[in-house]
C-alpha cells in the first residue's frame, strides 16, 4: 500500500478535505469508498463521550489496516477516530479505502469497520435523561467480524 493515515483525537473531520487529501496524486485509485459513523440520537439529552488509551488505540487501528492490506490490493487509506464528548448526528469516525477496483475498496472498508467495532480500544459512555451508562459491545458486531474469517 503505498499510503496510509491514522488519527484519533477530539477534532471534526471534513469528508471533502479527506477525499482530496486521499486521493491528491493519485492516478491508480479506480475506487474510493467512504463510510462516515455518526452518533445516534439514543433519547432526550443524549450525548457519547469516548475514551481511548493513547498510543495503544493508534497501534491497534495500524494493526487493522494491515490486516486490510495483506487481504486487498490498497492503494491508501484513511482513518479517523473521533473521542471525547460528541452529540446527536455528530461524526465519529470516516473510513476512506482507495484501490484499482471498486471491490477491494467496498470490501476493504468493511473489513476495517468490523474489526475497529470488536478490537479497537474505545470505550463508550453513553449519557441521556435516564442517566449514563458504558455501551457493551453487541454481538452482531462480533458476528460482523466472524465473516471475515470463513
Amino acid at each position: 500500500m503505498n499510503r496510509v493515515r491514522i488519527v484519533v483525537g477530539p477534532e471534526r473531520f471534513d469528508l471533502g478535505h479527506e477525499y482530496a487529501a486521499l486521493t491528491a496524486n493519485d492516478v491508480d485509485s479506480g475506487a474510493v469508498v467512504a463510510f462516515v459513523g455518526r452518533v445516534r440520537d439514543f433519547g432526550l439529552d443524549s450525548r457519547l463521550t469516548l475514551e481511548h488509551y493513547p498510543g495503544m488505540t493508534e497501534k491497534t487501528l495500524a494493526a487493522i489496516v494491515a490486516q486490510a492490506e495483506a487481504r486487498w490490493p490498497l492503494t491508501a487509506v484513511t482513518v479517523i477516530h473521533r473521542v471525547g464528548e460528541l452529540a446527536a448526528a455528530d461524526e465519529i469516525v470516516l473510513v476512506l479505502t482507495a484501490s484499482g477496483h471498486r471491490r477491494a475498496a467496498y470490501e476493504a472498508n468493511a473489513f476495517i469497520m468490523d474489526y475497529l467495532k470488536t478490537e479497537a480500544p474505545f470505550w463508550k459512555l453513553e449519557h441521556s435523561a435516564a442517566g449514563r451508562c458504558w455501551v457493551e459491545a453487541k454481538a452482531s458486531d462480533e458476528a460482523d467480524k466472524n465473516r471475515w474469517s470463513e
